[in-house]
């Protein structure tokens, strides 16, 4: 008797039906042997916003501050002034050196039409050489007081510029210890300016500095959230500090959006610390009953038994989502799908 063949159209159906159940009947294998496996350890720790550059303005002069225009908060722009000194004393100079300056240029003409005449003498012989000499000294001597009075003037004036207090970099002003009214000294700061490029720094225990390197990862909590579930954004640590203080090692990250937060805000991340064992389970094998969680174990009398672990942290594994059990379990325990 002749066997029959399956239609080459038919043959096709049933592979395709089988490459498209495959995975799932992989992905929810009826039983799971437990086995210890090497993850990634995180920990999460607190890191501070901070600004890149935060950079004092500060006094030139000796004065009193007459005019302020930022306070806490103040967007500036570099060059921008932002606070005046004033000293009165450099008012009065700048009076008396024009005084001085308008004596000078009297004299200077005096001794211009002195020195026309004893030189219309001199040609009809009249006057000696000596005295058109001297006249000629006296002459050169006014014109050397005049311009040291005027460099000295041009040197107030510049000093009267300089009360002028400029933002030194753009960005948000954090603290201005000063008011109106403030007698200042050279070098004395107005305001203290943070560039708006923010970063994260992360102060670990030094036991984690071997682990961290330039260019890890980093997993960044909402704001105001912790990283059990929230840590949504990622950044990357930029720089390592060389130096452990106080038993802590400092690192600075990288993260997009933190134009808005304050400098010295706290925020949780999570960083890598290295490898470690632990037991990794398909997410589906757990569930809760009663607020504990349970997975089906098939006993060593091939009875299944129900048994309470201690779940953590979810990880994906070749497409699969693991969940971490912390106790309640050990290698080659045979789990069973609820």
């Amino acid at each position: 008797m002749r066997k029959s063949h399956p239609k080459p159209r038919s043959a096709l159906l049933i592979a395709c039906f089988v490459a498209l159940t495959a995975p799932s009947f992989q992905a929810f294998a009826s039983d799971y042997t437990v086995k210890l496996v090497s993850v990634e350890d995180k920990k999460a720790v607190f890191a501070t916003v901070e600004s890149t550059d935060s950079i004092a303005a500060r006094v030139r002069i000796t004065g009193t501050i007459t005019e302020l225009t930022v306070t806490e908060g103040s967007q500036v722009k570099a060059g921008e002034t932002i606070a005046l000194v004033r000293d009165p004393k450099l008012g009065l100079q700048i009076e008396a050196i024009e005084a001085q300056i308008r004596a000078a240029e009297r004299e200077i003409a005096n001794i211009k039409t002195e020195q026309e005449r004893a030189e219309q003498l001199f040609k009809r012989g009249s006057t000696t050489k000596a005295r058109l000499d001297q006249i000629n000294t006296q002459y050169d001597v006014a014109n050397s007081t005049l311009e040291a009075s005027q460099a000295q003037k041009a040197v107030i004036q510049r000093q009267l510029e300089e009360g002028a207090v400029l933002a030194p970099q753009s960005g948000r002003v954090l603290d201005v210890p000063i008011t109106i009214g403030s007698v200042v000294m050279p070098g004395e700061p107005v305001a203290t300016i943070a560039k708006d490029n923010y970063i994260l720094r992360l102060s670990l225990p030094e036991r984690h500095a071997r682990f961290l390197e330039k260019g890890d990862p980093v997993e960044v909590a909402g704001r105001g959230s912790d990283c059990e579930g929230s840590c949504t954004r990622t950044g990357e640590i930029v720089k390592v500090f060389p130096k452990i203080a106080s038993g802590r090692v400092l690192a600075d990250a990288t993260v997009d959006g933190l134009g808005n937060y304050f400098v010295g805000e706290r925020i949780q991340v999570r960083v890598g610390a290295g490898q470690r064992d632990t037991y990794l389970v398909p997410l589906g094998f757990v569930f809760n009953r009663y607020g504990v969680d349970f997975v089906h174990s098939n006993g060593t009398d091939g009875e299944a038994t129900d048994i309470a672990v201690q779940i953590g942290r979810t990880y994906q594994r070749d497409g699969s989502t693991m969940i971490e059990i912390l106790s309640g379990l050990q290698a080659g325990d045979v789990l069973l799908q609820p």
